[in-house]
């Protein structure tokens, strides 16, 4: 964790053929061996410096933090779409500079106040490849809160937590009780909240063709001898999308990545699939980037 001081994140890394967490980080970090040395005094004054920083260092942010994660959930709205067999990658969506919300007088904008296409319309592929906020605000109308909700639910954004063996806190979409709050919803706004292992696990389905598997962070358990008494076997844990489904969000995440809002992630000699997030929390807190 060298070289991110004054960083607050966290990453985690899935195998997604196996669901193994192969890396969990959190920052800021503190050292646990002293919390629990034979000096009490030494830990009561390690756990008074927590307790004064204004960030506290304890929370496991990858999987105990919840955030909104604005536009990397148009991955799931773009799956709901894809799944309907209504849409195609190629399929031409409505993307007008702004949207009016359905009973509201404020218009929704992308960002920067952009046109996503002069035309004020574009490809699914497209309007994932720039982020088109407007395009996937409608789109999620045109769905209705049914399919984006079966397809959230069925990613894992259930409201439910589980254990790794570690506890990990819920991930949801929240309530909707309008057209307007389902296209604020469709941009991962609003009562969206995912955790890190989360989001990760939706990447990892994608590229799993679709399956999603079970995360866990314990490989084996072994004896004094090395033996093994323990292991644990990879387990299918859900199915959301189809291969096809999967193959075609992968097409989608690849132009993110190559021609796109995505571009930073580029490797040279190598295929990387991806999206990119940006969620307004308050005027007050700092935007949150996925």
């Amino acid at each position: 964790m060298a070289g991110l001081e004054g960083v607050t994140g966290a990453v985690v890394a899935l195998d997604p053929s196996t669901g193994a967490v192969l890396g969990i980080a959190s920052t800021p970090t503190y050292d646990p061996n002293q919390l629990s040395s034979h000096e009490p005094a030494a830990i009561r004054e390690y756990s008074e410096q927590m307790d004064a920083q204004e960030i506290d260092p304890r929370l496991n942010r990858a999987i105990d933090a919840r955030y909104s994660p604005g536009s990397i959930f148009k991955v799931v709205v773009s799956a709901a779409a894809l799944s309907s067999g209504e849409y195609t990658p190629d399929t031409v969506i409505p993307a007008p500079q702004e949207l009016v919300l359905p009973g509201t007088s404020t218009p929704l904008e992308n960002f920067g106040g952009s046109a996503c296409d002069p035309s004020g319309q574009q490809s699914l592929l497209d309007a994932l490849t720039v982020s088109c906020n407007t395009a996937f605000a409608q789109l999620g109308i045109d769905l209705g809160e049914d399919r984006v909700r079966e397809m959230a639910e069925a990613f894992g954004l259930d409201g439910e937590g589980y254990e790794i063996p570690l506890d990990v806190a819920p991930s949801g979409i929240g309530d909707i009780e309008s057209a307007a709050a389902l296209g604020q919803t469709s941009i991962g706004q609003r009562d969206v909240r995912m955790t890190p292992l989360q989001a990760a696990l939706v990447a990892a389905t994608v590229a799993n063709d679709g399956v999603q598997m079970k995360p866990y962070i314990v490989d084996q358990v072994q004896a004094p001898d090395l033996t093994v008494i323990d292991s644990t076997q990879p387990e299918e844990w859900r199915e959301p999308i189809s291969a096809d489904v999967a193959n075609q969000l992968t097409e989608m995440m690849l132009s993110v990545v190559e021609n796109g809002s995505g571009r930073a992630a580029r490797i040279s000699g190598a295929e990387v699939a991806g999206k990119t997030g940006t969620a307004q929390v308050s005027d007050e807190v700092a935007d949150h980037t996925w």
